[in-house]
Parts: C-alpha cells; structure tokens; sequence
C-alpha cells in the first residue's frame, strides 16, 4: 500500500551538510511548486559554501535558518513561521570516529535535537493528514553482518558505535511519536553514501584528497571490513519518494547493491586519481596505502536489502559504483577550491577517534 503526500513548504534540518545540500538542489529541480526552508548549525560538516549555489538559483523558494535542533524555541519558531508540512531530517552528528571522542555530543544532537522536531510539528500540526515527518537513518544501528546475508528493516537493532546507538534512539522516538500521537512519519536507513560534497573527513574524500597530496592514505586494520556503497544523488531519490508515497509509520531501508571492502574502495580510488590526474613523478598512488591500528568497535559488514522500496515505491539506485565513484573523483577534482574552503580552519585530515586507545 502507498500513500501520496504532496509536500508545499518543507523544513530540510542539516541542509549544508553532505547529504542535505544535495536533497536541497534534487528536491527544488524535481518540483517548481515546493519551498524549502534549510535549518543547519553550520558545524564542522556544514557550510556555507554548499548550499551558496542552491541560494542563488531558487531565490524566494529556498530560505535559509542559521540554527541548531538542540534549540527547541527556535526550532518551533521555524516551523510556525514557515507553515511546514513536510520536515526531512538529515541534521545529526554523523561520524564515528569523532563519536568516540566525544559521545555526548550525539547524543544531544542526535536525541534530544530529534525530538525537538517532533514535538515542534506535533504541536503545529495537531490532527492534520497532509503532512509528513520523515527522518533519516543508516544501517549502522543494525550492527555487523557475517559474511552471508543483508539487512531488512525488520532486522533487530544493534548498534556498536555512540554514534549508531544515537541514531538508533532517535529512531526509536520518531516510531513512539507516531504510535503514541499518530504523527504521520516515514523512515530510511539507508548504506554508506559517497558522491559531491561529503567532507573530507569520511573515506572516499579524505583518501581522494590524500592521494592528490602524495600523503598516506590510512586503511583501518586489513582493509576486509565491508560497506554497501549509494551515490548521493540515488539516495536523495529514494528520499524524495519515499516522503511523497511512502506509508506512514513505515520504514524503508535504501542501500546501492555495491558492497565493497575498504580496501578495494581505496584501491579502485588509486586508479581513478592515477588516470585522471597523474603524478608528476609517475608513481601509483596504490604505494601510498598503509594499514593503521582498527577503530574501536569496527563493524566487519553491512549489506542492505533494498526490496522493499523497489517493490513498493519503484525505486532503483542508477549508479552502480564504478560510474559513481568516478563521476565522484572527478567533482573533487574540479571543486578544489569547495575542499579548502570547508577545511581551511577545520580540518587538517588527523585521525580522529584514539582518545579510547590512549594510555
């Protein structure tokens, strides 16, 4: 069974982030009626520079809010200033290793800044049907995988990371809402995306721009621990979808059937960077790989079923990983001036998450 919503003026939390700035350009091009009001905290992962564009093309339909979830007043504000109808919940704390280092932090953004939200539109909206809350989620709160299956969304909770226990929770709390008060929600955990714009932090940037240097490139223990890769721009797809005909109360799982070792990831990366930008010396950036001490807690496999949105909702990823790793080298190649500028003062690619492993 579907449902259709019809989404008019949506509140997109974490916008300037990596996934949200690009639901913020599929979203406002797919549909010439909606409006868009993007709430981000602007955060070591959020700037300014990745939704400058998306200000500029779309003018009076797409606003701009400088706030944080953790702000109830000012999070109930938004949504009464804006008459939102539809939310789409990106803003988290999102990286595991800076979970390690500092757990507190997701759990006050990732629960607290969740709830919020909730009770904002709970209150907004009252009874209202012609709305939607739709949170955003991944595999990660599933745990690891062995070496043979993949996970449904009936699959049990497990998370071993703050981070992933974090979103776990607010999961949890987007389901109670919706049972306790009927709000109508919509979920998706979706696999580990790639693609413009992710900062240089997680894997896929950090070794592309490692590569680039002649720097190590830092592959966690023996590089066998598994991921199920998704382009972006399939996720923000599904997304899209699943808030327009997904059924309320109902959980989506979206995942880009193109599992990978970390090794293999960094390696195919090698190759890309040596073809389309050569060294000046001729060497293989394969040389620069060295294996590192494992992250605490590292999960060895995630694997997605995505059957249920294909079946329902018609939905397809439409990269598979070698044309989207690709189509990804080659945007962060073009956009070095995008990586100095989120860097400059934030980033300078140490490893993070060892304050555990510290003596």
């Amino acid at each position: 069974m579907t449902t259709t919503h019809h989404p008019r003026s949506v509140l997109v939390t974490g916008g300037a982030g990596f996934i949200g700035c690009n639901f913020l350009r599929t979203a406002l091009a797919a549909d010439s009626g909606l409006r868009l009001v993007n709430l981000d905290a602007l955060t070591y992962a959020g700037h300014e520079a990745s939704q400058r564009e998306v200000a500029a093309a779309y003018g009076d339909r797409y606003i701009f809010v400088h706030g944080d979830i953790r702000d109830a007043d000012l999070v109930r504000k938004t949504v009464g200033e804006h008459d939102i109808d539809t939310v789409v919940h990106f803003a988290a704390e999102s990286h595991v290793d800076r979970s390690i280092d500092g757990p507190l932090d997701f759990i006050d953004t990732n629960v607290r800044g969740t709830a919020n939200l909730l009770e904002a539109v709970r209150s907004h909206w009252r009874d209202r049907r012609d709305v939607r809350f739709h949170h955003v989620s991944t595999d990660e709160v599933f745990g690891s995988l062995g070496p043979d299956g993949a996970f449904t969304e009936d699959t049990p909770y497990d998370p071993s990371s703050p981070y992933s226990a974090s979103k776990a929770a607010s999961d949890h709390l987007v389901r109670a809402w919706h049972r306790t008060y009927g709000l109508p929600v919509t979920l998706s955990n979706c696999s580990n995306n790639y693609g413009p714009y992710q900062f240089p932090e997680k894997l896929i940037p950090l070794m592309i721009a490692n590569a680039l240097a002649g720097k190590p490139l830092p592959v966690y223990g023996d590089g066998s621990n598994v991921r199920d890769w998704l382009f972006v721009e399939d996720h923000c797809r599904a997304v899209d979808l699943v808030v327009r005909r997904g059924e309320p109360g109902r959980t989506y799982n979206i995942g880009g059937q193109s599992e990978r070792t970390n090794l293999e990831v960094v390696q195919t990366l090698c190759d890309l960077v040596d073809e389309l930008a050569p060294g000046t010396d001729g060497g293989r950036r394969r040389d620069l790989i060295t294996f590192v001490a494992d992250r605490p807690g590292h999960d060895q496999r995630y694997a997605i079923d995505a059957s249920r949105i294909g079946a329902e909702l018609g939905w397809t990823p439409g990269h598979d990983f070698a044309s989207g790793l690709r189509a990804t080298v080659k945007w962060y190649l073009a956009n070095q001036a995008w990586c100095d500028e989120v860097t400059c003062d934030r980033y300078a690619g140490e490893r993070l998450g060892l304050s555990s492993q510290s003596s």
